[in-house]
């Protein structure tokens, strides 16, 4: 039967009746779940459709089946490169090269993602430049549950057709101007059944469970990340993703919306002109873990006294801890009105911080 609905598709696909194709290759799968082939065909037609997103993730299953399908990687690199992520394209069409070098539409790909990937770092730099106004430093946000994506008309989401209803997983998520943290509220997923892969700004993640229709979230990000420093832990009751910001600001949400602006929650240093660093061309390479080295040499090398040192103290004893001091240092700060920093969230998390002021000090109150 998955070899009859294979044939169908295809000739559906030559027919341009991409729609069909699609789910003519999504019942072949549900009757034949492990097929490579299958997963790259499905990708195809999805790109035709212009479901980026989606093609990203069947090319993906396909070089997770079979990693010698040159094909996976080369729909991998053409939905990449439509989704802009033009790094992580280069890297799937440079791994289907090594497996075809005679193919030329992998060299010809290759090199508009070289132009395209030189264009983005000259913009970078130019943004980078110490003229760049300055933001002020804001809290780190936190968002509730964001399943529901009807609101976001930019939002690229997968056909309602092909969205298994169950299991339904809630997630949730909250920011900090570097990171990411996602959670996934899938209790007891073993962990060979969770699947997660990092895009530059897109994320997939499956959880296949023998018995239960596979879940799929396949966001479209609202800015980009750095896919080798991102991460992930399952763990007993959830599913917690790291993602590591590419740059310094904090996501009014989860998914790309072009109605949002992100809020620059961390100053972009600048440098006198005499010591300004020279930022790379359009045709040189970041290297963007010298230039973080730098910048941490050059905060702990300078000099601070009086308020200016104790804050700094403060913000090193943030910027360090486990997400349980952090709390506790928020919260305890927050309910007394800067009277208490506590680090011990056993201590804060079930009651109120009350103020405790200074000895010979009294609070008052201001009314407005």
């Amino acid at each position: 039967m998955a070899p009859d609905l294979e044939h169908r598709a295809k000739e559906a696909f030559v027919d341009d009746d991409f729609d069909l194709a699609v789910d003519l290759y999504t019942q072949a799968l549900d009757m034949d779940p492990n097929n490579a082939d299958l997963f790259a065909d499905r990708a195809q037609a999805n790109i035709k459709l212009q479901n980026f997103t989606e093609a990203v993730a069947d090319a993906n299953r396909a070089i997770e089946l079979n990693p010698s399908m040159a094909k996976a990687y080369l729909r991998k690199g053409t939905a990449c490169m439509k989704l802009e992520e033009y790094q992580t394209a280069k890297t799937a069409l440079e791994a289907g090269f090594a497996l075809t070098p005679g193919d030329s539409r992998f060299s010809k790909l290759i090199k508009e993602c070289d132009e395209l990937i030189a264009e983005e770092i000259n913009d970078l730099s130019k943004r980078m430049m110490p003229d760049t106004p300055q933001y002020t430093a804001s809290s780190v946000t936190t968002n509730g549950n964001e399943t529901d994506s009807s609101s976001k008309p930019d939002v690229p989401r997968m056909p309602e057709d092909l969205v298994p209803k169950k299991p339904k997983y809630r997630h949730d998520y909250y920011n900090s101007p570097t990171e990411v943290v996602l959670t996934i509220f899938a209790k007891g997923a073993p962990e060979n059944n969770v699947h997660i892969d990092f895009g530059e700004q897109i994320l997939s993640i499956t959880i296949d469970i023998p018995g239960d229709e596979p879940y799929h979230f396949q966001p479209r990000l609202f800015g980009k990340i750095i896919p080798d420093k991102c991460r992930y832990l399952v763990l007993s009751s959830k599913i917690e993703i790291r993602l590591a910001k590419a740059e310094t600001v904090t996501w009014p949400s989860l998914e790309f919306s072009k109605d949002k602006a992100p809020v620059r929650s961390v100053p972009i240093p600048s440098a006198p002109t005499s010591n300004r660093p020279s930022y790379p061309s359009s045709k040189a390479k970041v290297d963007w873990d010298k230039l973080e080295a730098q910048m941490k040499k050059e905060e702990k090398e300078e000099k601070l006294d009086g308020d200016a040192a104790l804050n700094k103290l403060f913000q090193d004893i943030y910027r360090n801890s486990d997400e349980d001091t952090r709390r506790a240092m928020s919260k305890s700060f927050v309910e007394s009105n800067g009277t208490v920093l506590s680090t011990n969230w056993k201590d804060v998390g079930s009651k109120k911080v009350e103020e405790s002021p200074p000895e010979g000090m009294q609070m008052k109150k201001w009314q407005s």
